[in-house]
Order: C-alpha cells, then sequence, then structure tokens
C-alpha cells in the first residue's frame, strides 16, 4: 500500500501533513513551482505511451489500407476513419460512468485494456490476404468498431485523471522564503510530460507499422500495435500496490440532479449563483466545497463546446492531410502517413523546453498566462495553421502534371510534382497549438472538477473530440478532389469566427481561476 493510501489526516489552516504540505495557500506565498513527478505517476506515463503506439500505429494506417487494401474510395475511407474517431471519443463518457459510479480508475482501466487488446489481435487477423475482401472489410469494422473503439475510450477516460490523483494536493515550502512546491504547477507539469509519452509513443507507432506493412504486410503491421498492448497490460496491472486508489464515488450524477432540483426550488434573488441555494443546507450530502466545485465544472462545459471546431480541424492530420501527401511528390522510402510523425516529434522535443524554460520564465516575470489565453493561444495558432493548409492544396492543384486530379488517367497512385515536405510547417504548427490548448484542457479539467467529478468532467473534456469527428464526418463527403479545397478553406473561416466567440465569451475566466487557492 502506498503512503498516500494510509491516508493523510489533512490538518486546518497553515497545519501541515506529513508530507509536508498544507490545503490553503500560506499567508506568505510568492510564487509556486512543481514538484518532481512520483514513481505511480511515472508508470502510469509509461502506460500511456505503449496504449499510445498501439492507438497511432494502427489508427494512422486505417485511410491508406481501407483505401488501398479494402478498395474503398477516399470519402468512404475518411467516413470510416472519422466514424472510429467518433466512437473512440464517444465511449469515454462510458468509461468515465462506469469508473465513478462501479469499479474506480485502475480496475476501469484494466478491464477496457484487456478488451482493447482482443481487438487489436482481431484487426490483424482482419488483414490475411487470404481472407475474403467482405469478411476482411466486416472484421476491420468489428475489430474497430466494437472492440478498439471502445477499449480506447475506457482507458482515455480514466488514465488522464489516475495520473494527476498521484499527485499530493496542496502548498509545500521549499527552502527559499515565499516560494512553494504548488501542486496546481505540478499537475500542468504532469500533464505536459503525460502529452510528452502520447507522442512518444505515437512516434514510435508512426514510424514504424508504416515500414512494417510496406516490408512484411499489413497483418504484421497490426500485430505489433497488439504486441504493444500487451505490454502495457504487463506494465499496469502488477503495479497494484504502487497507486493511490480512490474509491468510486457512486450515483454522483443523482447526487448532481438532487442539488439541481434543490437549488432550483430555493433560489432567490439574493444569490449571486443560482446553486449557492443549496449551501449551508444542514445534514445534507454535499458541502459547500461541492457546491463550488460543481459551479467551476459548469463554467468548464461551456469553455468545452467550443473545443469540437478545434477537434474537427485537427484531426484531418489522421486522414484529408494523408490524402494530400498522397497527392504530392515524396521519396520511395516516404508513407504519407508517416510525416505525422513530425508533429509528434516536434512536440517531444518542445514539451521538456515549455515545462523547463518558457513556462517558468514567464511565471518569473508575472506573466499571467492561464489556461483560457493559453488555449485561446492554440486556437489562433491552428487557424493560421489551416490559411498553410489551404493555400497549400491551391498549389497542389496548380501544379501538374495532373492539377485537380479531375482527368480520365488519374488513379489512386496519381500525383503533382509538388514535394510533401511543404507539408512539414503543417504538422510543427499544429502540435505548437497542442502545447496550448490540448495539454491545457486536460489540465483545465481535472483543476476544476471537485473530487468525485473529476473523471465525469475529463471524460466530457475527452468526449469534444467525438463532436470534432462528428463535424468531420459531416463534412467527409468533400474528401475528394478537388472539394477538398473548399473543405479546407470552409474550416478556416469557422475556426477563425469560433476563436473569436471564445475570447469574448471567456476573456474574465483566468481572473476567477487564479483566486482558486484552496484544494479539496
Amino acid at each position: 500500500m502506498s503512503e498516500l493510501e494510509k491516508g493523510v489526516n489533512y490538518a486546518q489552516e497553515y497545519e501541515y501533513d506529513e508530507f509536508g504540505y498544507t490545503k490553503t495557500q500560506p499567508s506568505d506565498f510568492s510564487v509556486g513551482i512543481p514538484d518532481r513527478l512520483r514513481l505511480a505517476s511515472v508508470i502510469v506515463l509509461l502506460t500511456e505511451l505503449c496504449e499510445r503506439f498501439t492507438y497511432y500505429g494502427s489508427s494512422l494506417m486505417f485511410t491508406t489500407y481501407l483505401n488501398k487494401q479494402l478498395n474503398q474510395d477516399r470519402n468512404n475511407a475518411v467516413s470510416i476513419n472519422r466514424g472510429f474517431t467518433f466512437l473512440a471519443y464517444a465511449t469515454t463518457l462510458l468509461g468515465g460512468y462506469i469508473s465513478d459510479e462501479f469499479l474506480g480508475k485502475y480496475k476501469t482501466i484494466s478491464i477496457f485494456a484487456i478488451w482493447y487488446l482482443l481487438g487489436s489481435a482481431l484487426l490483424s487477423v482482419s488483414a490475411i490476404t487470404s481472407i475474403a475482401m467482405g469478411t476482411r472489410l466486416a472484421l476491420f469494422i468489428v475489430s474497430t468498431y466494437v472492440f478498439i473503439a471502445f477499449g480506447t475510450g475506457g482507458i482515455k477516460a480514466n488514465v488522464s485523471t489516475f495520473v494527476a490523483e498521484q499527485i499530493r494536493s496542496g502548498y509545500k515550502p521549499t527552502s527559499e522564503p515565499g516560494v512553494y512546491y504548488d501542486s496546481r504547477l505540478t499537475t500542468e507539469r504532469c500533464y505536459r510530460y503525460f502529452y510528452w509519452a502520447i507522442n512518444i509513443g505515437a512516434t514510435t507507432g508512426i514510424l514504424s507499422c508504416p515500414v512494417i506493412a510496406k516490408r512484411q504486410g499489413y497483418d504484421i503491421a497490426f500485430a505489433t500495435p497488439a504486441a504493444l498492448m500487451f505490454v502495457c497490460i504487463l506494465i499496469f496491472i502488477p503495479s497494484y500496490r504502487l497507486f493511490y486508489h480512490k474509491k468510486p464515488a457512486g450515483s454522483i450524477f443523482a447526487k448532481i440532479i438532487r442539488v439541481f432540483k434543490y437549488a432550483k426550488k430555493h433560489k432567490s434573488a439574493s444569490n449571486a449563483h443560482w446553486l449557492d441555494a443549496a449551501k449551508g443546507v444542514k445534514d445534507a450530502e454535499w458541502n459547500d466545497a461541492f457546491i463550488e466545485g460543481l459551479k467551476r465544472s459548469i463554467k468548464a462545459c461551456k469553455v468545452f463546446l467550443f473545443y469540437p471546431f478545434y477537434w474537427a480541424l485537427y484531426n484531418n492530420m489522421t486522414d484529408n492531410f494523408i490524402n494530400q501527401g498522397l497527392r504530392m511528390k515524396r521519396p520511395s522510402w516516404l508513407e504519407s502517413s508517416q510525416l505525422v510523425v513530425v508533429s509528434s516529434v516536434f512536440l517531444i522535443i518542445t514539451i521538456p523546453i515549455f515545462d523547463t524554460f518558457i513556462f517558468p520564465f514567464l511565471a518569473r516575470k508575472r506573466v499571467k498566462l492561464g489556461p483560457i489565453k493559453r488555449i485561446f493561444i492554440g486556437f489562433i495558432i491552428v487557424v493560421i495553421d489551416f490559411i498553410f493548409v489551404t493555400v497549400l492544396q491551391k498549389q497542389v492543384y496548380k501544379t501538374g502534371p495532373y492539377y485537380d486530379f479531375t482527368g480520365p488517367d488519374v488513379t489512386n497512385d496519381s500525383f503533382n510534382n509538388i514535394s510533401i515536405y511543404w507539408q512539414i510547417p503543417i504538422y510543427i504548427t499544429q502540435s505548437i497549438s497542442e502545447i496550448f490548448a490540448s495539454i491545457t484542457g486536460l489540465e483545465y479539467a481535472y483543476s476544476q472538477a471537485p473530487t468525485e467529478l473529476k473523471s465525469a468532467l475529463q471524460a466530457l473534456f475527452l468526449f469534444t473530440n467525438a463532436g470534432g469527428s462528428l463535424i468531420g464526418l459531416l463534412l467527409s463527403r468533400w474528401s475528394n478532389d478537388p472539394e477538398v479545397l473548399y473543405n479546407f478553406a470552409a474550416q478556416t473561416c469557422i475556426m477563425a469566427l469560433v476563436t473569436a466567440l471564445f475570447y469574448y465569451c471567456f476573456r474574465h475566466y483566468d481572473e476567477a481561476i487564479r483566486e482558486q487557492v484552496t484544494y479539496e
């Protein structure tokens, strides 16, 4: 049993627990710094690394595999891929519900990981060329939609919360007066390295699996991620005693409904917020801290409403960007899907730089870069990225010999004489947007939720990617040449408007977040 599992008798204000932390910000607090990550968090990061190898190593081949091996046209390939992505993120709600209501995070992650492994193995079977084409397509749909999508969704909803739960909460003094280890900043660091682990796994999967497919066949290429999923299980399940385990709260949604009913019935004009009517209720199953956390969660959900548009653009990386690359000149050794690795490699390099130098430098200079401002910056960057994407697509169509690929001699392998390396700025710019928008979203979801709602709010944040996939699914009918140019242009314009509206709606939220100085 870990030290945290033995329990901590948290003291009152300005008293410190056995680990040296206090829940309330000390009066001499001047600046906060992040603490180092515990072994339990590192093990979860390694688990996520292996799972992301499995996910990206497989899914980044789906579009090409469907198009070239299962004879699906580009519209169908993009539709099937976006449908899979939608399910993978929609099922996070199921994973969060099961964890919070019944099993807890450790058991939920373990069960869904085993289900995921079964799907990965079945996916490999679907690529055996001696099987009839119709059967192979059916096996592909079952393995991806029923097994892998549910498996990754169940894991996603919980692993991003579970890794942060291993962080000790509060403020801990350092040797320098007024400088404290601040668990909010440790959580930010944790999520940066969580994203770092994601991209190491993604990079190795993206680099290796297409090469294996080219040399050994898709059956072996899909079997390789399955093997890494097995390693993921071997790392995670035996580490039970190292983890801090929070028991499932049980019936949290029913509790929220009761709070809503009570507050609605007793609200008055004197309440600053309508939920304040549920505060100070004697013998209630909730306390005032839960009400404050619920209010923060509702505000967070409003922020999350804008994320589907961001993800709709981001998810082009797994299909339309690959299709764009297939229409460009590239070396014989390079698969179009492999260029996605530029984004992951850039993140692997830059996340430690942001964590070690850039964000600490801004903190020392008292630059207030709150989560809303960071998300806004991420949205701006992705708009700039898509302006370039649209211009590049126009240049592809202006270049011969096939121009807009509407001629009678065009095949799936036809391409124009414009280098695929022009796509590199797309992936670099998109990765910078992830540092500001995606990583911040994970950290924001965790920090704003009360203890009982952390998995649920993480699941809701991840569910926004399902919304993005749904938008992409609606737009997938315009994924063929030359309509994809107008698809890119429309997405750019919509995201620009969404970004402006986002800042207008939430520009004052950061100040309220900075005033949040206590811990549950």
